[in-house]
């Protein structure tokens, strides 16, 4: 069974109690204080359908990684259960520092607005201190930098009136990081598309995600940016463009967190909600556009599997077109999580665990020595490159550049 296809995140009697889900969780290998997805998912909530009180805090420990998921057999919904749960049950509200790290536009505007002083503050040791004793947000953890311009300022200035000259166009949802942190990234996406002859629009009125408010039990928060959200895809989609976005986070969220978390029906927009690799290789795929890259493109390239496209299943079309790079060394690295899980490996009391969960995929990447790291989620490239001497982007950053763009455009009849 498909996981995407089981609609009920409350199928916790299909579990067969085969623990497979606990060999694949990165949290219970490191932390003897969480049960594992299979006690802490469908054996806890046959319990707590029947009296809250079994309900266990220790399942703020879960990462919401997924692949528990994608381990089970059964296809039940160990992740959403437990979430769920904690959204249920947990005790208390959300601290100021966790209210901080769910509220990324109000975040990302003020940091890129006051870049370069927040930039030096964030990087500034008795600030950093400061931050771990009043905030608990670990020391040690480095934060990504703030750009000082965002990268829809960019685009209304730079990219958004050629758009118009091309008839297929997509719609991108750049999300917070590509706005706020790296615009390079979405102008990357535009220089790919617009060499294959395809426009790119913004959403009007996009918000976050909502990954990391419903990680911090902000619900009401994540379900209006979420309503917003998907009043702007249904748009689009009636436009007859698809929605496309470079973080594999952003699309598993609203994909499958938008109705099985929030409660949100999004079954008419859903199948056109993918990552940017995807919708490229498809199109590839059926001989309706060419990719043609310079011929001296030499990188030895090692692909790590972020958790959440593992849940997608898409990891696939990163890989092949990564593949078709003449010149491109590419090893596929063995999957494992990374460990800092969106805002989780900021907090100071899951700063040592979540580096303990990713020290497989850091060793692994070592081994392997490459020129730099491919990975389609934000987080997982500050985890890397926090702790690895690697630098890691994005295969659209990748792809952009190996890209011979005149001869992209001539093969795609691009005027």
């Amino acid at each position: 069974m498909n996981n995407s296809e089981n609609t009920s995140p409350h199928n916790f009697e299909q579990c067969v109690k085969c623990t497979i889900c606990t060999v694949y969780c990165p949290v219970t290998a490191v932390n003897r204080d969480y049960p594992g997805p299979k006690q802490a998912g469908p054996d806890g909530e046959r319990y707590r359908l029947k009296d809250k009180r079994f309900y266990n805090e220790a399942l703020k420990y879960c990462l919401n990684c997924k692949r528990c998921e994608v381990a089970c057999p059964q296809g039940v919904h160990i992740g959403d259960i437990i979430l769920q749960a904690r959204l249920k049950y947990s005790h208390g509200s959300a601290n100021l520092r966790d209210r901080m790290l769910a509220h990324t536009d109000l975040m990302g505007t003020i940091g890129t607005r006051l870049s370069p002083t927040v930039n030096g503050i964030l990087k500034f040791t008795p600030v950093k201190i400061a931050m771990d004793y009043i905030l608990g947000i670990d020391r040690h953890r480095t934060f990504p930098s703030y750009s000082p311009r965002r990268f829809v300022t960019w685009f209304r200035r730079h990219a958004a009136e050629r758009q118009e000259r091309f008839d297929r166009h997509v719609t991108y949802f750049h999300g917070c990081y590509v706005n706020y942190n790296f615009p390079r990234l979405g102008k990357d996406l535009v220089k790919l598309m617009n060499a294959c002859g395809i426009g790119v629009n913004l959403m009007k009125n996009e918000k976050c995600c909502g990954v990391a408010r419903i990680a911090n039990r902000l619900i009401k928060q994540a379900t209006d940016a979420a309503k917003v959200n998907l009043q702007e895809i249904r748009s689009a989609v009636a436009g007859g463009t698809e929605v496309i976005a470079t973080s594999s986070t952003c699309v598993m969220t609203m994909r499958d967190e938008y109705p099985n978390i929030l409660g949100l029906d999004n079954a008419d927009v859903r199948d056109h909600i993918m990552t940017a690799t995807r919708y490229l290789y498809r199109l590839i795929e059926n001989g309706e556009i060419r990719l043609v890259f310079k011929p001296d493109y030499l990188r030895r390239i090692a692909y790590h599997t972020p958790c959440h496209m593992g849940k997608l299943g898409w990891s696939v079309y990163s890989t092949r077109l990564l593949s078709m790079i003449p010149g491109v060394e590419l090893t596929i690295l063995d999957s494992n999580c990374c460990g800092i899980a969106g805002t989780y490996g900021f907090k100071k009391e899951n700063y040592r665990n979540s580096q303990a969960m990713g020290k497989p995929l850091f060793d692994s990447i070592a081994l392997v020595h490459p020129d730099f790291v491919a990975t389609d989620c934000e987080t997982c490239k500050w985890q890397i490159e926090m702790s690895t001497p690697y630098k890691v982007f994005n295969p659209i950053s990748i792809l952009a550049d190996a890209l011979d763009v005149e001869a992209t455009r001539r093969a795609n009849n691009v005027k």
